[in-house]
């Protein structure tokens, strides 16, 4: 099954960008989290990016853990 990238709607603190990030590369999401935190505190330009993928990303479909399991 192909592999696609939604955003969380079970593991979302605010738009599910970093719950659907962590379930496409299967890693955790409180890793994926902290490291948008540092790229927002470092960089500045992380939460631009986390604004464009919460538009861009679209939210997981009701029925895809049935399809994914």
């Amino acid at each position: 099954m192909e592999k696609k990238l939604y955003r969380s709607r079970e593991d979302k603190k605010l738009a599910g960008v970093c719950g659907g990030l962590a379930k496409f590369f299967g890693i955790d999401p409180s890793i994926v989290r902290l490291i948008w935190a540092l790229a927002i505190l470092c960089a500045g330009t992380g939460l631009l990016a986390y604004i464009v993928c919460a538009f861009v990303i679209p939210e997981e479909p009701e029925d895809y853990q049935v399809i994914q399991e």
